[in-house]
């Protein structure tokens, strides 16, 4: 069963893929998978290792969120961030689960799957794929004097109406990190962790109605994105890299 799962998921991580991949620019349309993961959690490297596998899909974002209520038990994650702990219980709440746990991953806002379990998550990204995208995501990714990069959100052709709350978050992530875990579970494991959130900022608000349009400053290299989000833990709408 793990060799068809580990074969389903290569075959998965090499099939064509849809508009999203601008050749040179910006990414849009893109499913949204955000992993809960700890360095305290023992059963959380395989869903790493997966993440890290999603960074070869350019019609998915793949994010990595360290939460921090496994530090206690002897070592203490270098990337938690009791935000992340907020936002995994916020989701949790939203979708009426009772308990937070680690690996999980959440899909779009919405959907959430256990660990590394490849052939589930391959499903449900493509059933989030086979819906229209509510907001259209246009981005001039030519930056002013003042490090600015415009874009502008709209409802999306044919798409429902909106209604807000709608939060525009800007994420900044290191795409990848190496740790060497010298206590807990994972004692002496050197372990590679892909696109580690390090900052999730509310760069605007958004009724929903005509058309959004913002300059957001980038003042580093690091690369970034844009979630497009019923506020404040729902579906998101949209999704775009910036860089």
């Amino acid at each position: 069963m793990k060799f068809i799962a580990s074969l389903f998921l290569a075959v998965w991580m090499t099939l064509p893929t849809g508009a999203a991949a601008q050749s040179g620019g910006p990414a849009t349309d893109l499913v949204v998978v955000e992993l809960f993961t700890s360095q305290g959690c023992s059963s959380c490297p395989p869903a790493d290792a997966l993440l890290r596998q999603l960074t070869a899909r350019p019609d998915v974002l793949p994010l990595a969120l360290h939460v921090d209520y496994w530090d206690y038990i002897g070592w203490k994650d270098q990337f938690a961030d009791p935000a992340h702990t907020r936002r995994q219980k916020g989701y949790a709440h939203v979708g009426g689960r009772q308990m937070v746990y680690t690996p999980q991953m959440i899909v779009n806002g919405q959907d959430d799957v256990v660990g590394a379990n490849a052939m589930k998550l391959s499903e449900t990204v493509a059933a989030h794929q086979a819906r229209p995208t509510p907001v259209a995501i246009t981005i001039d990714g030519t930056q002013s004097g003042t490090g600015g990069i415009a874009v502008q959100l709209r409802r999306a052709d044919a798409a429902p109406l909106l209604s807000g709350p709608i939060s525009i978050q800007l994420v900044r992530y290191a795409p990848l990190k190496t740790v060497d875990i010298s206590r807990g579970e994972l004692a002496g494991r050197r372990l590679d962790y892909a696109n580690v959130v390090e900052q999730i900022d509310r760069v605007a608000d958004w009724d929903g109605q005509g058309t959004l349009e913002l300059t957001v400053a980038l003042t580093d290299t690091r690369p970034a994105a844009l979630l497009v989000q019923q506020a404040p833990y729902g579906a998101i709408l949209a999704a775009a890299t910036l860089n």
